[in-house]
Order: C-alpha cells, then structure tokens, then sequence
C-alpha cells in the first residue's frame, strides 16, 4: 500500500506544483498541475516554515495535506491519513507549499504582477463554477467558498500564486533540446551488456512441518495485526427514485400526445429531401466556367479543383434546413430543379452557387396514428425529466434545510434500504466474492465523501433522470477480526512464513558459498532442496525498458551487482528467494552509433525540462530564503499519522 501511496506523491516537487484551491473546488472537475499556494489571511498556529518573509503556519500545512489527502481519494477511497502521511504526503504537501510561496516572492521581486481581470477569468473558467448556461456562477462560488470555509481574498491570492509560478515555470518545462554529447554516455550505458545465472529457493519445496502452537499463533497475530486489519467500513442508507416509481405521472394522455402532434405538424407534413454537391466561386465569369464545364459531363469535384476548390455534399437535406444555410433564393434554385441536373451559378451570401442535384426523395407525411409511437417515447422522456426533476428539486430543498435522511425519505414516501458495512470500492469483507455493481459504486462513493451528520446527497442513477438519496448510516473504523474467527488463515500464515525463513536460510547459505569462489550450479545441487533449472542470462541493459509493463525484478537486480557478485532477492508473493549471480560485464559503446545517441536525446529530452524546472525551482528557494521549523514539522506529522489517522476535511 505505502509504495502505492509514494509512487502516488513523489513526483517531480517544486516543477510543477498541485494548484491546491482548484483541488478543493474542483476536485475531480477542475483539477490542474500548477501550484497548491498558502492561503491569505491570518491563519493560526505553530509556524512551521520561513520562506523569505513569509510564514506558513501549521494550520496550513494540515489543511492542505487534508486536501490532498481528498483528491488522492478519489483514486484510493480506503486511503486514511495515517497512509497517506507515513507514504510522504504530508512531506510532499509541505515542499509544494514552500515551492509554491518561494516562486510567487522571487516573481514579485523580478516585477510579475497579475491584473484582477486575469484572476476574474481563471476563477470563472473553473467547470464546478459554472452554471447550467455554461456560464460563471457567483450562487455557485459562495455556496463553495461557504462549504470550503475560504474568503475570496484568500481564492485570489491563491490564483495569483498560481499564475506567477506558472509564468516562472512552464517556459523552463518547455525545453528539450539535449546535446549528443550529454547524451552519449547514457546510450553507450544501454549498450552494455551483461551475462549470469539466476536461480531460486522455492517456499514452497520446503517441508510443511508441525503445525503452529496457539502461542505461536497469537504471537504471530499480535506481530502482524496490520495484516488482518479490515479497513474503515461505512454502512450506506439509500433510497432509489426511477421513473418506475412514478409511472402514473409521467404516461401521457391522449390529449398531450394530440397537443405534441399540432405543435410538430410541420416535421411530420411531407418533406422532399435532395442530395446534392455544391461549390461557391467568388467570382461569377469563374463560376459560369464551372457551369459549363459539369454541363458537359465533367464532375463536380473535378471542375472545382480545376478551379482550386473543394465542393461540399448535402445529404438528404430538406428546403427549410438547406435555406438557414445559405439564402431563399438559392434554396428556391436547388429545390426546383430535377435529378441530375445543373443549378446556377446563383448569387448568394458568400458569392455565386453552383450545383449538382444528385438524388430527390419524396418523404411522406405522418398521421397522427403513424406517430404515435415517437410521440408517445418524446413526451414521455419530458414528463420523466419534469416529474423527477420535481422530485429531486424538494430532496434538494429538504437537504439544503437540513431535513435528516429520515425525513426526507418519510415526506417522498420513498423506500430506505440499509447495505452491511462496505468498503469504499463497494465490496462486503464478509462475502468477499461479491462486487458492488457499476452503477452503485457512487452511491458508495458519496457514503465515504460524507460525514455523519451531513445533509443526504443525490447520486444520479441511468440516463432516464433517476437518482439514488443517499445518507451515512454509520461507520465501522478500521479493526482486525478476532483470532478465533481467522485462526485457520493465521495458521496458514504463520506455516507459509516458517518455510519462508527456512528458504531465505538455504538461499543465504549459497549466497555466501558462492561470494567465496564455490560453484554456483554445485551449491545448487547440495542444497537439499529441489529447485528449477538455473536459468542462464545474456541481456542488454536496453531490454530493461523494453518491456512496458517493467523488467522482471532480478534481471534489474543484475545490471545492479558488480562482476563476480552474487545477491539475494526475495521473490513476490512468498514464493521463495531469487539467488542472482553475474559472471561478465561488456561494456557498450554507443560513439559511432549515431541513431542511438539521437534516441537517448530524444528520450532525455522529454524529462530534461523537467529536471531544469526543479533545478531552478531550488535555486529560487536558495535566493528568497527558507528555514523549516522541523520540531514543529515533527509534531503534526505524529498528530496526523496517528491520533488522527482517517481523519477527513471538516
């Protein structure tokens, strides 16, 4: 879990920084790369960093790690704080708030400023702030700023960070170029090429034995109590409403499907549809000569791009559409004349039209009784959209009043189920074999988001307007089920480990015969164990990134060792011990192999801006100044692992 967690964090700090308030109003909506910056205002606490005049305080820096804590969330529900800082989160969120402070100090001392229009079109460009219209919302900014606990000050001084650290940063991320002589060492190190053996001590060849003692196996649960610890669980309460439930309201009557029918006589009264290609020439001696020339058998597209042009097609396209398209009396011209025929040149808007009428198809009218059924299917989609839209407009006045799920779901007469504790992917740990169904895993999902004594939320449910209301039931913290209930797991365990330990012994024993000159196969055969064939390498260090999903672990460990070493490597999932042993090293050279060189240019090339960036991001923190308080560090880095491990955003 923890490398999970670090591969997760540890990018490339002080290049390009989290924007941490599009983290918190966003989230998933409008999540960005650049810069998560220090609040404004005065916030209280131990200060736990100078940078240059300015103090972070250690209520920031909690802050911030909570909210990081909720975007990584969104990719890891089951992950809790204690995780998330003992993975480094916490010590990434600090060298980012540093990075970030120190950027927006050197960029006002070189003279950056950021106009208030600027900052006004970041902030309304964010999607979670923008309204059904597509655009900005100021209802929707306060109600988030009001639920974040920010001000406005501090949102703008946030955005403003961002856009200078953004203006510092991006130009250096840009570069690429890479000279072939950096480059050369690195394609000759490709070439390189080495041989040797690699073997392994399987657990599973080593003898069983007695089996485990009860002190041996409380022993070993006490050890390992991490091991079995079931992690937070929550019990979701909800409440479906489909368009099922309220199937009276939205059927239609007789006299709205007449009603839609009057409204829409037009789309359903006779139609002619044409298919036709057209060309518009500019000048009209231009397009007479484009005339002439399908008048007598040349095709369209051929006397266009005589003329340098392209036609276009219109597919079965009625008068009324084509007219909006272009003007009535070139739509008058191309729907009155007969299939095959030859239209204009007509002026029109742009200059002069000429056509080809390539199919004419009559589309009969509908009665009223033929379009019934589509009548029936539209009107009944918007009456579903009003009738629940209605419906999830009370839940959501109800909510915003604070009425309890309880209460809400009495006054819709709707029907509550309550599932078994779950975990954040939906899973039950007590019927393991069974997974939550797509579409409830964000019912799930907004459980986990919520606090107990929240407002129930709304998950929408299909494309029909359906919706689930979901509320927090309770929750269960993370704890390790009994021994007696897991003894015969613990037994297995404590069994597999023994043979585990017996296995890295024998392994360790070759290692350590073969460091001394002794025959690597030899050791192999007096090892009492039955083993796999020794498996014989000859690689190039460039077959390491080959393969995409990664090199096997003990080929890695080959181009590690140095010539004559032997290592031990333990093999995943406790299936015995890899013993590596590397008899040469042929050195590549890559100076005459110039594509080669060019592949490692380019393949340096697309990290070098990258490590520009945090070369310079260190250079500007070595310029303004910065002292870590790494007391105060230390003290809420305890807090938050540990008496507040699982903690969530107020």
């Amino acid at each position: 879990m923890l490398s999970v967690i670090r591969r997760l964090i540890h990018s490339k700090v002080g290049l390009v920084i989290t924007f941490g308030f599009l983290a918190i109003i966003g989230l998933a909506f409008a999540a960005t790369d650049i810069t998560g910056l220090q609040s404004t205002g005065a916030p209280t606490g131990d200060s736990v960093a100078t940078v240059g005049d300015a103090k972070l305080s250690g209520t920031e820096l909690r802050t911030r790690t909570q909210d990081q804590l909720e975007a990584y969330r969104q990719q890891q529900p089951n992950l809790d704080m204690g995780q998330f800082v003992a993975g480094g989160g916490l010590d990434a969120t600090l060298k980012e708030l540093i990075a970030g402070m120190s950027l927006e100090q050197f960029g006002r001392d070189v003279g950056f400023v950021v106009s208030k229009r600027a900052i006004d079109g970041q902030i309304a460009s964010i999607p979670a702030l923008q309204g059904t219209d597509g655009t900005f919302s100021q209802l929707l900014y306060d109600r988030l700023l009001q639920e974040r606990r920010l001000t406005d000050a501090q949102v703008r001084a946030d955005v403003t960070r961002e856009t200078i650290a953004r203006q510092l940063i991006l130009p250096t991320i840009g570069a690429s170029q890479v000279p072939s002589q950096l480059a050369l060492p690195y394609a000759s190190l490709s070439l390189e090429k080495r041989e040797g053996q690699i073997g392994i001590i399987p657990t599973r060849a080593i003898p069983a034995g007695a089996p485990p003692s009860d002190a041996e196996l409380a022993a070993w649960y006490q050890r390992n109590i991490a091991r079995y610890t079931i992690p937070e669980r929550r019990v979701v309460r909800y409440a479906v409403v489909t368009a099922d439930q309220v199937k009276a309201q939205i059927t239609p009557t007789e006299a709205e499907l007449t009603a839609a029918y009057q409204s829409q006589r037009a789309s359903f009264a006779p139609s002619e549809k044409r298919t036709f290609q057209q060309v518009i020439v500019a000048d009209q001696a231009a397009a007479n000569a484009i005339a002439a020339k399908l008048k007598a058998g040349t095709a369209i597209v051929e006397a266009a791009r005589a003329a340098g042009l392209e036609p276009s097609t219109f597919t079965a396209t009625d008068k009324t559409t084509y007219a909006g398209q272009s003007t009535a009396a070139v739509a008058d011209a191309i729907f009155a004349a007969p299939k095959g025929g030859i239209v204009g040149p007509v002026r029109g808007a742009l200059g002069f039209t000429v056509a080809r009428i390539d199919d004419v198809r009559q589309v009969p009218g509908k009665t009223f009784a033929e379009a019934r059924p589509e009548l029936l299917a539209a009107v009944t989609k918007d009456k579903t959209q009003q009738v629940l839209g209605k419906i999830h407009d009370a839940i959501d006045d109800a909510a915003a009043n604070r009425a309890t799920f309880d209460e809400i779901i009495a006054d819709q007469k709707l029907s509550a189920q309550s599932t078994p504790p779950l975990l954040g992917d939906g899973r039950d740990p007590s019927n393991p074999a069974i997974k939550a169904a797509p579409d409830f895993v964000p019912v799930v999902a907004a459980a986990f988001a919520a606090e107990q004594g929240d407002a129930p939320q709304m998950v929408p449910l299909g494309t029909d307007g359906g919706f689930a209301v979901v509320g927090l039931g309770r929750i269960v913290p993370p704890a390790a089920p009994p021994l007696a209930e897991i003894r015969a797991v613990v037994a297995r365990d404590v069994t597999l480990d023994k043979a585990r330990r017996q296995a890295r012994a024998i392994a360790a024993g070759i290692v350590a015969k073969a460091s001394k000159g002794g025959s690597f196969p030899a050791l192999f055969a007096a090892s009492g164990v039955k083993t796999p064939p020794l498996q014989p390498m000859k690689v190039a260090r460039a077959q390491l990134t080959a393969n995409p999903r990664g090199a096997p672990p003990p080929l890695t460990l080959l181009f590690s060792m140095s010539q004559g070493s032997t290592k031990l490597l333990e093999a995943p999932n406790n299936e015995g011990w890899f013993i590596v042993h590397l008899d040469r090293i042929e050195p590549g050279n890559a100076a005459a192999q110039k594509p080669v060189i060019d592949q490692m240019r380019a393949e340096i090339g697309r990290s070098i801006g990258r490590e520009y960036a945090e070369q310079f991001t260190q250079a500007v923190q070595a310029k303004v100044g910065v002292k870590r308080n790494e007391k105060s560090i230390a003290a809420i880095k305890a807090e938050m692992a540990g008496g507040t491990a699982g903690a969530k955003l107020p």
